[in-house]
């Protein structure tokens, strides 16, 4: 597959996007549907991810959670998208999805797969800063986004704004501390090399107790929370009560 890079790399005004970030995802955007490729891991960890958004939709929105399309109506914005490993199966479940990134070449992959589906997936190369203000959203997903910001508050100020007053949001990211160092930056990107070395800078990590103060300043309080663990005997990802390394919130409006 032949994607076309990204060659502008500069954030416009007022954004939050990390140029250096967009150059490094750019250059994996013809890898992105690959299982066995450099997003291998995000393809393992991406049926967990999925089935937590929708559960948590689910019991938001009063749907049935069995149903093929229980998510049929709802409006779900994903920013940093990437080739749209989630917005093909949200998509799938009813939802209008809308999927931006500020990678030409992320977008571009993203578009080319979604078209060989025969879904019909809003990809728009743009960040959450461009996006128009009037626009609303019943859930917001940032999902492995916040570590890659240059302000996260900024950057939840603006996701906030965009949802509607009975709306949900779901953020993934990575806690802060001796533990994921050891073993999301050292053990996954040196040892394992399950990713690229520089994929992830610690000193970005977000802890829980961070995210938690940053949704509050913008009226949106925590009502899930969970972590994400990697068992190498059963060879897959769970959901567990540690939340040293990788986490998962949902977050609503305060009423």
């Amino acid at each position: 597959m032949s994607m076309q890079q990204n060659t502008s790399l500069s954030a416009p005004p007022g954004s939050t996007v990390d140029a250096a970030e967009i150059a490094k995802f750019s250059k994996l955007s013809a890898e992105w549907w690959d299982p066995k490729g450099k997003m291998a891991p995000l393809h393992r960890i991406n049926p967990l991810r999925l089935g937590y958004i929708r559960d948590a939709a689910c019991r938001k929105f009063e749907r049935n959670v069995r149903s093929l399309n229980c998510l049929a109506g709802l409006r779900v914005l994903d920013i940093g998208c990437g080739a749209g490993l989630l917005c093909e199966p949200l998509s799938r479940l009813g939802a209008q999805v809308i999927g931006v990134d500020p990678s030409a070449s992320n977008i571009a992959a993203a578009k080319l797969h979604a078209g060989k589906s025969h879904l019909s997936i809003d990809y728009r190369c743009t960040t959450v800063e461009e996006i128009d203000p009037r626009e609303r959203f019943d859930i917001v997903l940032a999902m492995e986004v916040v570590e890659h910001v240059t302000d996260v508050g900024i950057f939840l100020k603006r996701c906030a704004s965009m949802l509607k007053p009975n709306g949900l949001m779901v953020v993934s990211t990575l806690n802060r501390n001796w533990k994921s160092f050891a073993l999301a930056i050292v053990g996954a990107e040196y040892v394992l090399r399950w990713l690229p070395r520089g994929t992830h800078e610690w000193n970005k990590f977000v802890t829980p107790d961070e995210l938690a103060k940053y949704l509050l300043d913008n009226r949106l309080v925590i009502t899930e929370q969970t972590g994400v663990v990697y068992s190498p005997f059963a060879d897959k990802w769970t959901l567990s009560s540690d939340m040293d390394v990788n986490y998962m919130v949902v977050a609503e409006g305060m009423v």
